[in-house]
C-alpha cells in the first residue's frame, strides 16, 4: 500500500469560488455509493468542482486520489491505456492492461476521477464496471455531459452558479487580471445582469472577467449579443476545446447525431422553457418524426444541452441562453428559421383558440397555469412577422390569459401594438378590439373602450358579421355597468344574452349570464338572487370555478346591500376559496375590498384595514382601481376607508394597511383573507349559535325544485348562497365549519376518512394530526344536530341522507 495523500491531483491554479453544498453533498454521496458522475453542460465547472472534491477527500483514500483526463484521447481502446498510465501501474507481464489495471486496484482504497468521458462513454461504462467488480475499495468520480448509464451510478447533475457565487467568481477573477478593479453597490445592478446573461456559467464568467481589462461592466453587458467571438482569450494551458465559449459549445455539438444537431436548432425557436407538446407539434417533419421527439429530448437531457425544470408543478424543459445561441445561429443558416417560427405561432394559436373555447369548465387555473408557463412564447409568437389576422386572433383568443390570468397591462400593450402594425379590416381585428374594449374597461379606462367598440361595430356592419355586432353592444352593457348606469346595462345583456342564445353559442350565452347577475345584483334588482343561483347551480354541475366565484361575489354585494353582513362574509369567503389558483387580480382586489367593508361594519377595523392595503396593493399592479367599476363601487369603498380611519387612527391605520399591502399577490391575498378567519373560528373554540332567518329569506320547500337546494332531514343547504338551515332557522357555521359541510353534503351516504378530510379541508396544513378534524365535526354536530353526521369506528365519518 502507499502512503496517504498519494496521487496525481494538480495543484490548484485559481481560488475555488463557491459550491460548498455540493461539495458536501458529493463527498457524501462518495461515502454511499461507488460510481458518482457530475453531469452538466460544458463549462459549468464539472473539472474543476471534481478535482476540489477529489482534494478534499484525499485523508479518506489512503491508496491516492487518481486523475484521468481523458478529453486528449481519441479512440475508446486508448482510454485503459491512459487510465493505467495515470495511475503508473507497472507495465509488467504479458496480461491485457484492462486485467493488469483491475489487479493493481483490487486491493487498494482509491478515488478514481475520470475526467471528461462524454466521448468515449461506451468504454468508460466498461472500464467502470470492471474496476468496481474487481476492487470493492474503489471509488469512481467521473465528469461528462452524458451518464454512464452502468448499474449502481449516482448522477449528481451539476446546475449554473446561483446568482451571488457567480458575482463573487467574477469579482475574484476580474481582480486577477486587473488588480485595481472595484466595484460599490450602484455596480451590482450590472453585475448581476451580467452573471445572469452569462447563465451563470463559470467557464463564461472566467472569460468575461478576462475582458475586463479593457472594458467596463456595462460595455461588457452590450457586447454579449456577439458572445462567442467576444469570449475568447483563456489561458493557454487550458484545454482547446474550452479556450473559448464557441469551442465549449462546439465540442458538444460535434457529440451529438445529426438528429441531436436538427432537434437542438429547432428547439432554440422557443423564448424561455417549452413543454413536451410543444416540442412534438412544432419541432417533428422534415427528417425528425413526431414519435422521435422524446427520444431525441431524452438524449439532449441526457447530454446536459437541454435542462428541465418545474414550473407552477408542471414539467418543462428550457436551454439555457448560450446554448440557444449557438442553435439558433444554426437554425438560420439551415434556412428553416422562418418556417419554424411560423409553425410555432401557429401551435400557439391552436392552443390559446382552443383554451378560450372551452374556457367555462373544468381545469381553468390549470389552463391559466399553463399559459402562464408558456407567456414568453406567447409574446414571442405575437412578434412573429407574419400574417396580421393571425396576430389579432391569438391576441383575443389569449383574452382569458390577459383578464384573469394578472396580465392586464401586457395584454392592453400587445393589442395597441397590433392595431398599429395593421389597419386591414378583417373579422379577426374586429374580434381584437372587442377584447381590447374588455381589457380597458377592466383598467377603467372606459372612453378608450368605447373607442375600440365603435370601430368593433362599424367593421362588424362593414363586414356583415352579426357576432360581432351584438358582442359590441353587449360590451356597451358592459362601459353602462361601469358608469353606474344598470338599467341600460341589463337591457343591453338581456338582448346580447337572447341573441346569443339564438345563434346556439353557449359559450357567449354564458358571459351574458354572468354579466347580468352581476349588474342585477349591483342594481339591486330583486332577480338577482334567483339567476344567480342558477348560474352557480350550473358552475358546480360543470366544474366551472371562475364564473362561480363572480356570481357569488356578486350576490355578496347584494346581500351587504340589504344589511346581510353575515351572508355578505360567507359569500365572499366562498368567492376567494373558487379564486385559489387564479392570479385575477381585479377580482380579487374587488373581493377583498367587500370583504373589508363587512369586516368593518362588524367592528373589527384592524383587519379591515389589513384587507384594504391587500386590495390596493393588487390593484396597483393591476394598473386599475376599484373606481373601474363604477361610481357607487368606489363612494362605499371611500365610506369603509374613512369609517376604518376613525375607529383606529390615522397610525395605527397607515400600520395595519401596510401590513395587509404585503400580501401583494391574488395567491398571498386569498390565503391571507381566508386563512386568517379560519384561524380566528378555530381559537375560540365557541359554537356561534343558530342566527334567525331575516324576512325574506326562510328557505323554500325541499320540493321548490330551486337549483342548487338540498334538504338532509331538517336540514336544508342551498349550494347557491352557501346558507344552511335547520328547522326553518339559519346557522352561522365558520369557514372551517362550513367547508366539512359541504364535504359532506356533496357526499351523503359515503364514508369519507379523516385523512381525507384533513387534505380537502385543510390542505394538509395540519398533516397527520387527523384530531383537529374530530374537534370541528364535534363544533358542526352541535348546530346541524348530533344525529345528522354518523361516525364510522376506526373510518371516519358520513353524513345521513
Amino acid at each position: 500500500m502507499t502512503a496517504a495523500g498519494h496521487g496525481n491531483l494538480p495543484a490548484a491554479l485559481t481560488h475555488f469560488v463557491g459550491r460548498q453544498q455540493e461539495i458536501a453533498e458529493i463527498r457524501r454521496l462518495l461515502c454511499t455509493r461507488r460510481l458518482v458522475t457530475l453531469t452538466g453542460m460544458g463549462g459549468v465547472g464539472k473539472t474543476r468542482l471534481a478535482l476540489e472534491v477529489s482534494a478534499a477527500a484525499r485523508e479518506s483514500f489512503p491508496d491516492g486520489v487518481w486523475l484521468v483526463d481523458l478529453a486528449p484521447v481519441s479512440g475508446p481502446s486508448a482510454v485503459t491505456d491512459r487510465t493505467s498510465s495515470a495511475l503508473r501501474v507497472p507495465d509488467l507481464g504479458a496480461l491485457p492492461v484492462l486485467d493488469r489495471l483491475a489487479g493493481y486496484l483490487a486491493g487498494r482504497r482509491a478515488l478514481l476521477v475520470l475526467d471528461n468521458c462524454e466521448h468515449l462513454i461506451d468504454a468508460c461504462a466498461e472500464l467502470a464496471t470492471t474496476l468496481l467488480a474487481a476492487a470493492p475499495e474503489l471509488r469512481i468520480l467521473a465528469t461528462s455531459r452524458h451518464i454512464l448509464d452502468v448499474q449502481g451510478e449516482q448522477v449528481f447533475a451539476l446546475a449554473p452558479l446561483p446568482e451571488a457565487e457567480a458575482v463573487e467568481l467574477l469579482l475574484d477573477r476580474a481582480t486577477a487580471v486587473r488588480p485595481d478593479f472595484g466595484v460599490d453597490e450602484a455596480d451590482r445592478p450590472g453585475l448581476s445582469r451580467l452573471c445572469a446573461d452569462l447563465d451563470g456559467l463559470p467557464l463564461a464568467i472566467e472569460l468575461a472577467a478576462s475582458r475586463l481589462r479593457t472594458l467596463s461592466i456595462g460595455q461588457l453587458t452590450e457586447r454579449l449579443e456577439n458572445r462567442f467571438a467576444l469570449l475568447t482569450c483563456a489561458s493557454r494551458t487550458a484545454p482547446v476545446h474550452h479556450r473559448t465559449l464557441r469551442g465549449v459549445i462546439d465540442w458538444s455539438h460535434e457529440l451529438c447525431t445529426p438528429a441531436e444537431r436538427l432537434l437542438w436548432d429547432r428547439l432554440t425557436v422557443f423564448a424561455g422553457g417549452f413543454s413536451l407538446e410543444a416540442a412534438e407539434g412544432i419541432c417533428s417533419g422534415d427528417d425528425i418524426t413526431d414519435a422521435e421527439v422524446l427520444d431525441l429530448l431524452d438524449r439532449l437531457v441526457a447530454q446536459s444541452v437541454v435542462l428541465t425544470c418545474d414550473v407552477d408543478g408542471l414539467p418543462r424543459y428550457r436551454l439555457l441562453s448560450t446554448i440557444r445561441e449557438y442553435g439558433r445561429e444554426r437554425l438560420r443558416e439551415s434556412g428553416e428559421q422562418d418556417e419554424l417560427r411560423r409553425r410555432h405561432r401557429d401551435f400557439f394559436l391552436a392552443l390559446a383558440h382552443r383554451w378560450d373555447q372551452s374556457w367555462y369548465g373544468p381545469g381553468q387555473s390549470e389552463k391559466l397555469a399553463r399559459l402562464r408557463a408558456e407567456h414568453a412564447n406567447l409574446l414571442a409568437a405575437l412578434d412573429y412577422d407574419g400574417d396580421p389576422r393571425s396576430r389579432f386572433a391569438l391576441a383575443a383568443s389569449l383574452c382569458w390569459h390577459w383578464c384573469a390570468g394578472g396580465f392586464l397591462s401586457e395584454g392592453r400593450r400587445q393589442f395597441e401594438r397590433a392595431f398599429a402594425a395593421s389597419r386591414e379590416p378583417s373579422p379577426e381585428r374586429a374580434r381584437a378590439l372587442l377584447v381590447a374594449a374588455w381589457v380597458a374597461q377592466t383598467q377603467g379606462d372606459l372612453a378608450t373602450a368605447d373607442g375600440w367598440l365603435d370601430e368593433a361595430d362599424a367593421l362588424g356592419e362593414s363586414l356583415g358579421d352579426t357576432w360581432v355586432r351584438i358582442k359590441a353592444s353587449g360590451m356597451r352593457g358592459v362601459s353602462a355597468h361601469y358608469r353606474g348606469q344598470f338599467e341600460e346595462g341589463i337591457r343591453r345583456y338581456e338582448n346580447a344574452l337572447s341573441a346569443a342564445t339564438a345563434l346556439g353559442d353557449e359559450h357567449e350565452a354564458t358571459s351574458w349570464r354572468l354579466a347580468l347577475v352581476s349588474v342585477q345584483a349591483y342594481a339591486g334588482d330583486p332577480r338577482a338572487t334567483e339567476t344567480g343561483e342558477r348560474v352557480v347551480a350550473v358552475s358546480e354541475a360543470s366544474g366551472e370555478r371562475w364564473g362561480r366565484a363572480l356570481t357569488l361575489m356578486a350576490l355578496g354585494h347584494d346581500a351587504w346591500a340589504r344589511g346581510d353582513r353575515e351572508r355578505t362574509e360567507a359569500l365572499v369567503r366562498a368567492a376567494l376559496e373558487s379564486m385559489r389558483g387564479f392570479d385575477d387580480h381585479a377580482m380579487v382586489a374587488t373581493m377583498l375590498g367587500l370583504l373589508a367593508w363587512a369586516t368593518a361594519e362588524g367592528g373589527t377595523h384592524e383587519r379591515a384595514a389589513q384587507l384594504l392595503g391587500a386590495a390596493d396593493a393588487l390593484w396597483r399592479d393591476a394598473g386599475s382601481s376599484i373606481s373601474a367599476f363604477g361610481p357607487q363601487m368606489a363612494e362605499q369603498h371611500a365610506r369603509c376607508e374613512r369609517a376604518v380611519i376613525d375607529a383606529l387612527g390615522e397610525a395605527a391605520y397607515t400600520k395595519a394597511f401596510a401590513e395587509g399591502s404585503a400580501h401583494d399577490t391574488p395567491g398571498r391575498a386569498v390565503d391571507f383573507a381566508l386563512t386568517a378567519e379560519s384561524d380566528g373560528d378555530t381559537e375560540t373554540g365557541e359554537s356561534t349559535p343558530p342566527v334567525p332567518v331575516k324576512p325574506g329569506h326562510q328557505p323554500r320547500a325541499a320540493d321548490d325544485q330551486r337549483p342548487g337546494t338540498f334538504r338532509f332531514g331538517d336540514v336544508v343547504y342551498c349550494t347557491a348562497s352557501l346558507e344552511v338551515y335547520r328547522s326553518g332557522e339559519r346557522l352561522h357555521l365558520t369557514t372551517t365549519e362550513l367547508k366539512l359541510w359541504r364535504e359532506f353534503a356533496a357526499s351523503p351516504g359515503r364514508v369519507l376518512t379523516r385523512e381525507v378530510l384533513l387534505e380537502r379541508v385543510w390542505d394538509s396544513a395540519w398533516a397527520g394530526d387527523t384530531h383537529v378534524v374530530d374537534v370541528q365535526v364535534m363544533r358542526l354536530r352541535t348546530k346541524i344536530g348530533r344525529e345528522r353526521i354518523e361516525t364510522v369506528r376506526g373510518f371516519g365519518y358520513k353524513l345521513r341522507g
